[in-house]
């Protein structure tokens, strides 16, 4: 083997090396990015402490529906929530796409349940509103705004 055969074999080892290396960090780096997600993320039961409207079950059921007017957000925040326990028995679009900020309505008179839900999504509680609707057979609705992209479900 000449030298520069050698040199060659060494450079294409060390570019293997360090490629190797570098996906080796990226790998713990996302590990520890979700480990510390993980655990400084709230952790809500999506169990409703009081029943006031006699609704069937003991999860949250909750609509989302969409006041952005962006294509799958109202979607993905179904998936979102639930993968986190929570029954979204209603999609769609709101009354207008001009909402601009994200927030959770109370339909049965249980706030706390409406807080668990504000929580999950990163709503913060001010935009936690109460507006009754005994006709209307869930404990809240989730109102995605524009401001939808500081949702957790955008951000992880």
């Amino acid at each position: 083997m000449t030298k520069k055969t050698r040199r060659g074999e060494k450079r294409r080892s060390r570019r293997l090396e360090n490629l190797l290396l570098i996906l080796l960090v990226g790998s713990v780096g996302v590990l520890l990015y979700a480990l510390g997600v993980r655990l400084l993320a709230p952790r809500v039961d999506p169990v409703r402490e009081a029943n006031p409207a006699h609704l069937v079950g003991d999860i949250i059921q909750l609509e989302v529906r969409n006041g952005c007017g962006v294509d799958g957000v109202a979607a993905r925040t179904t998936r979102y929530l639930r993968a986190h326990g929570f029954d979204v028995v209603e999609v769609g679009d709101y009354t207008s796409f001009d909402v601009p900020y994200s927030m959770v309505i109370d339909r049965v008179g249980d706030l706390e349940a409406a807080r668990k839900v504000a929580a999950v999504l990163g709503i913060p509680e001010e935009r936690v509103r109460q507006q009754i609707q005994p006709d209307l057979f869930l404990d809240a609705s989730v109102i995605i705004g524009k401001d939808y992209a500081q949702l957790t479900p955008f951000r992880e």
